[in-house]
This record gives structure tokens, sequence and C-alpha cells, in this order.
């Protein structure tokens, strides 16, 4: 390294000398990266695989809403009714519990959990919402949403054709 002159109180500056930047080899991204098509299909999967969790926890009302053609910021809204702060609890836990662990993904995000009125739960594709009944209400996500479809959930027998 060389010694650049003394300024005027006497201290030296050091100047690096010019170093050359390696050249990386190019790749093209979508070789690694998944196809929309699979990206869409696993958004699916986990939406599919919370609103199961939440059926076999009891939640109610269940909706999947299909966000893709309303916003780029997500996929799916999971949507549930639970009866008490202690099952909107164990639905959120389970949810969790069944995408962390059987369906090897991560939560980005937890809203709501203490006071368990409106628990949310960003998988980042996915998101759920579980509510009890009269927060539901009065935030009404499927209207304000109205646009977005509603994805058949075959394990639920229940389900009202005519909210589609």
């Amino acid at each position: 390294m060389g010694l650049a002159p003394q300024d005027k109180i006497g201290v030296e500056f050091v100047v690096p000398p010019t170093r050359q930047i390696p050249q990386i080899e190019s790749h093209t991204i979508t070789e690694s990266a998944p196809t929309a098509e699979r990206a869409a299909e696993r958004s699916l999967q986990l939406a599919l695989a919370a609103a199961r969790t939440a059926d076999d926890n009891r939640g109610q009302d269940i909706v999947v809403l299909d966000m893709r053609p309303i916003t780029p910021e997500f996929d799916y809204f999971v949507i549930v009714t639970g009866n008490s702060r202690r099952q909107l609890h164990a639905i959120s836990e389970e949810i969790d519990r069944t995408l962390e662990q059987e369906m090897g993904d991560k939560r980005m995000g937890l809203e709501g959990y203490s006071e368990s009125r409106w628990i949310l739960l960003d998988y980042g594709t996915v998101v759920m919402h579980l509510f009890d009944e009269e927060t539901r209400e009065f935030y009404a996500l499927e209207q304000f949403w109205g646009s977005a479809e509603h994805v058949p959930l075959p394990f639920i027998s229940n389900q009202n054709p005519s909210d589609d």
C-alpha cells in the first residue's frame, strides 16, 4: 500500500491499491428457482394443510380464498373462526406444527396471539386469519376480498357452494 502525503495536521492517509474484482460465472436464475406452477401448487398445499388442521381442531366456517388474481403479495388466505381464546391458540399452534414439521415451511410472522381475537400467521404466500366470531364479523374479510375465488375444501362436508 502506498502512503498519501500528510495533510495540514500531520496525519497520514493510507490509500489502498486498486483491486481486481473477480468475475463470477453467470447462471440463469430459472435453473434453480421453482417454476411459477410449482410455487403456486406449493402455496395451495400449504393453504389446504392449514385448513385441514383447523378443521381437525374444530375450527368453524373455514374458507380458503385464492388471492392470486387480486394481489401479488400472497397467494391464499385461510380464514377460520374459533370459539374461545384457548381454541384459537390450539388451532394456531397446530397449524404451525403441521406446516413447519410436516411440510417443512417456516412462519414469517405472527400477530395478535396474546389478544386472541384475530391471530394472523404469515407464511409468505399463505396468510392464516384466525378470528373469534365477533371480530370476524366486524372485519368481514370475505366481503372485503369479495372477488376472490373460494377454494373447495373436500374434507369439509358442510360447505355451502353458494358462497362462491
